[in-house]
């Protein structure tokens, strides 16, 4: 049964960090690029960054470089978002997701809310 299990979300004060966690099971987790997704009430889901299989390239939009950056260890089956310097704009439920040609996985979410 394929899972990918988010943590780490949370109220954190603008300017904070926090460090996100997806971890996965019931795949092989080493072949499929991983990616963090994130919809904020009202708007669409947006890419916030993306890894490849093997963790030596990413992919963040430049909105968020510099803030936002994306690690794995296949080892463990676990993809991390670590994110500084916080905005109440970067409030959202966020998701991973993971990818292999045409087969897709996603997270059920974990709640990120920005706010003094």
């Amino acid at each position: 049964q394929v899972q990918l299990v988010e943590s780490g979300g949370g109220l954190v004060q603008p300017g904070g960090s926090l460090r996100l966690s997806c971890a996965a099971s019931g795949f092989t987790f080493s072949t499929y690029i991983m990616s963090w997704y994130r919809q904020a009430p009202g708007k669409e889901r947006e890419l916030v960054a993306s890894i490849s299989i093997t963790g030596g390239s990413t992919n963040v939009p430049d909105s968020m470089k510099g803030r936002f950056t994306i690690s794995r260890d296949n080892a463990k089956n676990t993809v991390f978002l670590q994110m500084n310097s916080l905005k109440p704009e970067d409030t959202a439920v966020y998701y991973c997701k993971a990818k292999r040609n045409t087969m897709e996985y996603w997270g059920q979410g974990t709640l990120v809310t920005v706010s003094s």
